[in-house]
């Protein structure tokens, strides 16, 4: 059976305040393991997307910390250290520094979502 881990994960994304260690895996699946070292509101990445929020489906473990998710209807759900996740698709995603979370997400839609998102990451450096 495929394994992954931080250490091995084949793709790496480092910015400010974010660390990412990802592993897709066959079947269609992606997993991240994340570090957060900000305190950050990504809403405005998601400009562009159906409703201006992720599409993706995430399944997450936070290891340590904690991560919000705003929904379209006003709601804001919390998660912290020890506890598994479900944020559905029509959701944002606050980051909170000192975060670290494992995230299993569906590998296209991951992927539709990150096109969108880095795309809006560039335009806002270059701002």
């Amino acid at each position: 059976m495929p394994k992954a881990s931080r250490a091995t994960a084949s793709e790496s994304v480092e910015v400010e305040g974010y660390e990412g260690h990802f592993e897709r895996f066959e079947g269609g699946y992606t997993v991240g393991f994340e570090t957060y070292t900000q305190d950050a509101d990504l809403s405005p990445f998601f400009t562009g997307l159906p409703d201006d929020r992720c599409q993706c489906p995430h399944w997450g473990y936070v290891i340590d910390g904690k991560v919000s998710f705003k929904f379209g209807d006003g709601r804001e759900e919390t998660y912290v250290t020890g506890d598994a996740y479900f944020a559905p698709p029509g959701h944002t995603p606050v980051l909170f520094a000192g975060t670290k979370v494992v995230e299993f997400s569906p590998t296209s839609e991951l992927q539709q979502t990150m096109a969108v998102v880095e795309k809006n990451m560039t335009a806002a450096a270059q701002a």
